[in-house]
């Protein structure tokens, strides 16, 4: 049984736990009643370690927590659809006795959902005003806007996203429903939500392997004066290795000359990336050397060893020898945890792109790697110094690998920078 954060005004999570009874074999619901959005991000900091995943009333708290944690793998919300929309509507329409012609409404949807929906309702189109807001919305903002609306008799109803909203236009004497979602919404909600928990739970307890390299060991051996003093370095560097496997509630191999493995679990080694950096910065400092980190994931032990192996050897290629993730579909994670934390593939399935790289022999993970760093970066254009700084290549290299892209109109010249004093002008690039 998973635990479940639901989070919302009230009205919505009594909806929600009123099918509390058909997932109570599945599911336990915590609630998180919150009356302002400001309150959704203290919440989910709070509470994340005490529940599995988290249910929203709606996008606005989703896109909050979704800031907040970095993260929406585990986090669903119920949206609006044109059902919910039709159920506010007629609840309006009974509520007035007639039929409303003339509409405010404020949403997070897209416009073209609410056209649809009204669209479809009769062959008499409908009058909407629309107001879109993102999730940081001013509620004053959209009280106002359908204020003035009203005043000024171009509508004779509302539907808003918010209770709150809603509850200050009835008491001005205007009328207002909170489009809200039907139950069979919530449905489909948790089966997208019992997927995406089952799939992480899954990924979570997959087979995860450290591979850790003391470097140059042998010359450590030749510098020992005595095979005791070897000794009791290897004493101290394992000393280091048993405490991160009590944090990874892992198990250590020695495998000689200076490597050894730990395994353990996918989950617990994400969640554990700090306390992995803290012991390399240790072993180095006891060795006097540096330490190359490998880590695969997999769903066998062979799988996740062979990603392993394939992650030190990419480590070692890197200049500051970051650690390296090699996931199960052959994802390359690299610098994880970290701000410069870059991830991309070392495949594809693009027949076209395939031939283009093979035509300017380029490979597919370094194509990968620039494009993931452009896009981490928000670059609208970049300079081959831009990548050579962050890819740890030299500037001439990178610059063969761009120039060669744009022969096969992978990527775009779109012009120079200008320069006061005399030299090499650079040239700026764009990602076609």
């Amino acid at each position: 049984m998973y635990k479940i954060g639901v989070v919302g005004p009230n009205p919505l999570i009594e909806r929600i736990l009123s099918l509390e009874e058909e997932y109570k074999h599945e599911f336990q619901f915590v609630s998180f009643p919150c009356t302002k959005t400001e309150e959704v991000e203290e919440i989910v900091k709070k509470n994340c370690s005490q529940v599995q995943a988290w249910l929203f009333s709606g996008p606005i708290p989703y896109e909050i927590a979704k800031k907040t944690l970095g993260t929406d793998e585990k986090m669903v919300y119920i949206p609006v659809t044109e059902s919910g929309f039709y159920k506010s509507y007629f609840e309006l329409a009974f509520d007035q006795g007639k039929l409303i012609t003339r509409l405010s409404v404020d949403s997070m949807s897209t416009v073209n959902s609410v056209e649809e929906a009204t669209q479809q309702l009769s062959e008499k189109p409908l009058k909407i005003y629309m107001k879109v807001f993102k999730s940081n919305a001013d509620q004053q903002e959209l009280l106002r806007f359908h204020e003035e609306l009203w005043k000024e008799g171009k509508t004779d109803g509302v539907l808003s996203c918010f209770p709150v909203v809603c509850k200050a236009l009835r008491e001005q004497g205007i009328p207002a429903y909170w489009m809200s979602f039907s139950k069979m919404r919530i449905r489909q909600t948790l089966g997208i939500l019992a997927e995406k928990v089952k799939t992480s739970y899954f990924k979570d307890t997959q087979i995860g392997i450290e591979i850790i390299e003391i470097e140059h060991f042998n010359k450590i051996k030749e510098k020992a004066k005595n095979p005791y003093d070897l000794q009791h370095l290897e004493l101290r560097l394992k000393g280091i290795l048993i405490k991160l496997c009590e944090k990874l509630n892992g198990s250590l191999i020695e495998k000689g000359n200076g490597q050894y493995m730990i395994f353990s679990s996918r989950g617990t080694i994400e969640r554990e990336i700090s306390a992995l950096e803290d012991a390399v910065q240790k072993l180095a400092f006891e060795a006097d050397t540096t330490v190359t980190i490998g880590i695969g994931f997999g769903e066998t032990v062979f799988s996740a060893e062979r990603n392993a192996f394939r992650a030190i050897q990419h480590s070692k290629e890197m200049t500051d020898n970051e650690i390296v993730i090699i996931q199960e579909d052959g994802t390359i994670v690299e610098s994880p945890g970290k701000n410069e934390e870059l991830l991309y593939s070392n495949y594809t399935t693009n027949e076209d792109l395939m031939e283009k790289l093979k035509k300017c022999n380029v490979g597919v993970k370094t194509y990968k790697k620039i494009t993931a760093l452009v896009e981490r970066m928000g670059w609208d254009i970049f300079t081959t110094k831009d990548l050579a700084v962050h890819l740890q290549m030299t500037e001439r290299y990178v610059r063969r690998i761009v120039s060669d892209m744009c022969d096969v109109d992978l990527v775009r010249c779109i012009g120079e920078t200008s320069h006061s004093t005399r030299g090499r002008q650079s040239k700026l690039y764009q990602l076609s």
